[in-house]
């Protein structure tokens, strides 16, 4: 678990951590260099999920191997499937990272939000719906590292 107390913003008590997969963690369905070292390193503290539509067919064998579970959505209401999944985990217990519009609504129900803008762009529904936007999912995934660096962010 990460915990984080953040003045006027209030406490954080990680047990999950959901993701997007295309836009995300990978570009045109190939996992991005580095990112499985990232999850590896998470997965010592968290439970990680990837939540994805699947867009190019690989997210499954891009993923083996790793220490995480896979949901494939089908292709129908995916942001309602994405915020449904963070709920059924327990939203409080919650930080999601993803780019796109599909995005936006699990983005909303966790505990953190964290929206990522990288090669693929990310949907401005999405970053308003985020409580923290970086620019790399290998920065969003050192943020969980070093959680304390949330405080600058999130303090008012």
């Amino acid at each position: 678990m990460i915990a984080v107390v953040i003045p006027d913003y209030g406490p954080l008590q990680l047990q999950h951590l959901v993701l997007d997969y295309n836009g995300t963690l990978a570009l045109d369905g190939r996992l991005l260099p580095q990112v499985a070292g990232g999850l590896r390193r998470l997965a010592k503290t968290m439970q990680i999920h990837v939540v994805t539509a699947d867009s190019f067919g690989v997210a499954a064998t891009q993923l083996a191997g790793l220490p995480l579970t896979l949901k494939i959505l089908p292709p129908a209401a995916q942001a309602d499937g994405k915020r449904d999944f963070v709920t059924q985990l327990g939203r409080k217990t919650v930080v999601a990272i993803g780019n796109g519009r599909n995005d936006r609504k699990m983005l909303k129900a966790a505990a953190l939000g964290i929206a990522v803008i990288q090669r693929e762009g990310a949907a401005a529904e999405t970053v308003a719906a985020a409580d923290v936007v970086s620019s790399s999912i290998l920065e969003a995934l050192d943020l969980l590292q070093n959680p304390k660096r949330l405080l600058a962010t999130l303090r008012s």
